[in-house]
């Protein structure tokens, strides 16, 4: 467990290609879970809690890590599970997510996993749309009878948040240039994220505009629909306003799919803006190593339209 705790933070400064790392963890006493290490801050045993009362059910109290009040979470109850009931072995992972920070409430924290993207794979569409995973996997794990393989379940921690948090999609005043309206009906964007409810929020921002959002559940699905798009002989550059794509996703993550593009002489002109949970100057550096054209924050709706409104003004002069 210390060896867990004592590596975080230097492993989330790792930067590879199409290549993750994931924290594994239990909220039962069987099944294994996991986050990306890029979001997690640190790992601690689970602290005394103040109660809030009025708070969501899923919020187990507030947490004081060093002077800074932290929400926690209990992801067991946020995900569908029974309450977590005995707190006596539970520890907190302390994350950061769209410039807020939150500590989720688990049981045992495993060891820390290194794979690719490829090595991942979305859940099976059985599983239907209500579920709290964007991907799955699956790992060795070494027991005292010998080694085993075992099924790991990424959690969608956006749509956790989401209903705790319930974002607001609504524009600010004097945000939405009303000169450009005309420039936005019928102009497609293609949207690449691995989590429903970050492409129904994007969508929910953008569809009102006038611009035909097409969705892409995966980096992979995205790049094979430019390259599909490109054998027919069309402008993918030129047609598409721009691609959105998140950093983190199986099969193929956002900065893979950037470098492919980017590589491709047939749609390296495509306009490419990274929409991310992740936050921090991880994300500078890779935008400026695989060549995204912007940087943008989930979930800020304000910042959405001002980067379509921006690369309007570029194309229309």
């Amino acid at each position: 467990m210390t060896r867990v705790l004592e590596s975080v933070d230097q492993r989330t400064q790792l930067v590879g290609e199409n290549r993750l790392e994931l924290l594994l963890f239990k909220i039962n006493a069987t099944q294994l879970f996991a986050i990306n290490v890029f979001k997690v801050k640190e790992v601690v045993k689970l602290p005394r809690l103040s109660k809030l009362p009025g708070s969501h059910p899923s919020i187990k109290g507030v947490a004081n890590i060093r002077g800074t009040s932290i929400p926690v979470i209990d992801l067991r109850c946020a995900i569908g599970f029974k309450p977590m009931l005995d707190t006596s072995e539970a520890n907190l992972i302390i994350t950061e997510y769209n410039r807020s920070i939150q500590g989720f409430m688990v049981g045992k924290v495993d060891h820390i996993i290194n794979m690719t993207w490829g090595d991942v794979l979305p859940p099976p569409k059985s599983t239907g749309s209500n579920n709290y995973l964007t991907a799955i996997t699956q790992v060795d794990i070494q027991t005292p009878s010998g080694a085993t393989t075992e099924l790991v379940s990424i959690i969608d921690v956006e749509k956790v948040l989401a209903e705790i948090i319930q974002y607001d999609v609504r524009l600010s005043d004097g945000v939405l240039d009303q000169s450009l309206m005309t420039q936005m009906q019928g102009r497609k964007i293609l949207l690449a994220d691995d989590s429903s409810t970050a492409r129904e929020q994007v969508k929910q921002t953008l569809t009102p505009l006038g611009i035909e959002v097409i969705e892409a559940s995966d980096g992979l699905e995205a790049l094979s629909m430019l390259q599909k798009w490109c054998e027919q002989g069309r402008d993918v550059a030129n047609e598409l306003l721009m691609l959105i794509t998140d950093a983190e996703m199986p099969e193929m993550d956002g900065y893979r799919l950037t470098h492919e593009v980017r590589n491709d002489k047939r749609m390296d002109q495509l306009f490419i803006t990274l929409n991310t949970s992740l936050s921090g100057s991880f994300n500078n550096l890779m935008v400026d190593k695989v060549g995204c054209d912007r940087f943008i924050s989930k979930f800020q709706p304000d910042l959405l339209v001002d980067t379509v409104q921006q690369r309007l003004r570029d194309i229309v002069g």
